[in-house]
């Protein structure tokens, strides 16, 4: 079936102002351009378009779109498999934060204060849950019921400084992955060095037991399981791999 610009705007909700300059930037071409000047798109112009708004909505760049799509080896029904993976992650994140708003909702309409040390409290049972949902089953099945028992121990023993700190240090980690990705640097440079050491950190802020096997074992699982990937795949792809082959280059 063959669509007008008018239809395909009308069918997916994308502005023909937009679509035009999809065209212009060599991202959404139509199958063919009438005498008259009119764009027409086949089926396939659809399905691109489709994987356009996924990405979108995952807050990918335009330009690292079109590389993406662009690519031979580009497999779609691998790329929408990701999508979906990272999509059920968020909206399981939105259902924590909304649970989270509720339950400060119930306290301010019962008049209860609740504590800055209650907050936190209630903020890592959260963080806890929300892992124990997204990741339980492969953990511990890896490790055993008895280390993820006693990291998620160590998680809820934090205090606020520490959390902050262990937070801090996974966004720098993944800042700093993001970039060395799209710098194209090797995860065997310095820069793969230093994430890697990031990343040890980030460990032992919540194990003091420093394991080499086991930090490489969880790096595997960056990989392994597309869940991870599409945490850490959500800006910029390929950031899982660098992350995995940094460290094991790095970690001996």
């Amino acid at each position: 079936m063959e669509y007008s610009i008018q239809e395909l705007s009308r069918l997916s909700g994308v502005t023909t102002r937009t679509l035009r300059w999809y065209d212009e930037i060599g991202l959404l071409k139509p199958s063919r351009v009438a005498e008259s000047g009119y764009r027409y798109y086949s089926g396939a112009e659809v399905d691109r378009l489709q994987d356009i708004l996924y990405y979108r909505a995952l807050g990918v760049e335009l330009a690292q779109i079109k590389e993406c799509l662009d690519n031979p080896s580009f497999d779609r029904l691998a790329a929408l498999r990701s999508h979906l993976t990272a999509l059920e992650t968020e909206q399981k994140r939105l259902q924590a934060l909304i649970r989270s708003v509720k339950d400060t909702i119930r306290a301010q309409e019962r008049n209860e204060i609740m504590s800055d040390a209650q907050k936190f409290e209630a903020f890592k049972k959260r963080v806890v849950a929300h892992n124990e949902q997204t990741y339980g089953a492969e953990i511990r099945a890896k490790y055993g019921d008895e280390q993820v028992d006693a990291a998620h121990a160590a998680v809820m023993g934090l205090t606020q400084a520490q959390y902050e700190e262990w937070s801090n240090l996974g966004q720098e980690i993944q800042n700093r992955l993001e970039d060395a990705v799209q710098a194209g640097l090797s995860p065997q440079s310095e820069e793969g060095q230093a994430i890697t050491d990031l990343h040890r950190r980030w460990l032992t802020v919540t194990d003091n037991r420093y394991d080499p096997a086991k930090h490489r074992g969880i790096a595997e699982l960056y990989v392994a399981d597309e869940r991870f990937t599409a945490y850490y795949d959500r800006q910029v792809p390929g950031c899982a791999r660098f992350l995995r082959d940094a460290i094991r280059y790095w970690v001996k």
